[in-house]
């Protein structure tokens, strides 16, 4: 029974967070009617947006390849699910302890400190557990103190990152109803700085002029769409008709098929946007009964994506400027002597997407040009350093990739080691 409770109840987002909407239905007497439809809705919101990143992800995953072969790019690919699953045979039970004490601590200080924010972004839990399992192990720590040490961290950067993110996200949204929780913040908090020192925040990518004749480019999904059939005939061009054909396609022309990938990945950026709107409208005014009874005056801390509808040109702006970062520190890396990252599209696209619009907000055009670029350098540089410290412990070919991972685990290892514990 604990292992479903762990695994198959808390270690599922959709249904954690449908567990958070319904808690805060029943608690202010709704209707059945409206705790059912709510509650559904809320789950329904959560698992569109996962089938859209499902679809974009896969799309992302052939323009990797594509781009790996063109390029002949070897290296490190940071990637939360893959070194999660790594770890899972090694560190799977003190991960699991470390997210459900790390959540109920989360909620123990959020009714006790100023940081009134509940974490809801269940697998972002799950891979901030895994890595203090990880650094704390390899700093010297096992058992009971592991747990409870990797507990109260937890704890802490649940309440933390979305306090770091809030003034901004006030701006972005036009209110204070959601916080971002999301293990990307450090990332969004130096682009929306850098966006207040280089940018105007009344140009924003959201007021571009486009002639009449490119009006089409304002529908978003017609703009991702073409920025991505770009990206990929480009590519396609330079890996070569012959493996693309017989490697990826399964004998469709090259073309069609880069084609064709471009636009299922626009298709998955709008299913998220759709799923995104979906579950703000259930989840913020049901969660508005846990906060006025179980822990008054806090706000749900959502996922990343709760932020692109409101900054649609600094989402695509902030993908692409990320991921140019990721290709620059690429060559760089090995002059400084560190491992070579390979930029991912995955990551570079979520949380370059996001420091996009936070660089957008504080600085305009040039704001979320120069933030997500910084955001881009961020991912590059920080994985490679964690890799370094936490040495070999088995893990290869990946590591952690958002920024918040990697600076956590680096300030935990380098503080073990001047304590004297690694």
């Amino acid at each position: 029974m604990l292992q479903v409770i762990m695994n198959d109840i808390l270690g599922e987002p959709a249904i954690l967070i449908g567990l958070f909407a319904l808690v805060g239905l029943l608690l202010q007497r709704k209707s059945s009617a409206d705790v059912v439809s709510g509650t559904l809705k809320t789950v329904m919101g959560f698992l569109i947006i996962g089938a859209g990143a499902t679809v974009l992800i896969g799309s992302l995953d052939i323009f990797g390849k594509m781009f790996d072969y063109a390029f002949n790019v070897q290296g490190v690919i940071p990637n939360n699910e893959a070194i999660v699953a790594a770890a899972q045979s090694e560190f799977g039970t003190s991960t699991a302890l470390i997210m459900v004490f790390g959540m109920i601590t989360n909620i123990v200080l959020a009714r006790i400190t100023p940081f009134k924010f509940i974490f809801l972004t269940g697998h972002h839990t799950l891979f901030m557990a895994c890595l203090l399992a990880v650094t704390l192990s390899v700093g010297g720590l096992e058992g009971a103190p592991l747990i409870i040490v990797g507990s109260i961290i937890l704890g802490l950067c649940m309440v933390l990152f979305p306090a770091l993110l809030q003034p901004y996200v006030r701006q972005i949204t036009g209110s204070d109803d959601f916080a971002v929780g999301h293990f990307g913040s450090i990332g969004y908090f130096v682009s929306a700085n850098v966006g207040k020192w280089v940018g105007d925040k009344e140009k924003t990518t959201e007021e571009i002029k486009v002639p009449k004749s490119l009006g089409f480019l304002r529908d978003t999904s017609v703009a991702v769409s073409l920025t991505m059939v770009l990206f990929f005939l480009v590519v396609a061009l330079f890996a070569g008709q012959d493996y693309i054909e017989t490697t990826l396609s399964g004998g469709s022309n090259f073309l069609v098929f880069s084609f064709i990938q471009a636009i299922t990945f626009a298709a998955g950026v709008f299913i998220i946007l759709a799923g995104v709107r979906m579950l703000i409208a259930e989840i913020v005014p049901a969660f508005q009964g846990i906060a006025d009874k179980l822990v008054p005056n806090t706000k749900p801390a959502l996922d990343v994506p709760t932020v692109f509808p409101f900054a649609p040109n600094a989402v695509i702006i902030g993908f692409l400027f990320s991921f140019l970062a990721g290709l620059l520190a690429m060559f760089v890396l090995p002059v400084l002597g560190l491992s070579v990252i390979v930029p991912g599209l995955v990551p570079h696209f979520f949380t370059g997407a996001a420091a996009g619009v936070f660089g957008n907000i504080t600085g305009g055009r040039r704001g979320a040009m120069a933030g997500a670029f910084a955001n881009g350098l961020i991912i590059s540089f920080i994985p490679a350093i964690l890799l370094v410290l936490m040495g070999d412990i088995g893990f290869t070919g990946t590591t952690f990739g958002d920024s918040d991972f990697g600076v956590v685990g680096i300030l935990i290892l380098s503080i073990m080691k001047l304590l004297g514990f690694a």
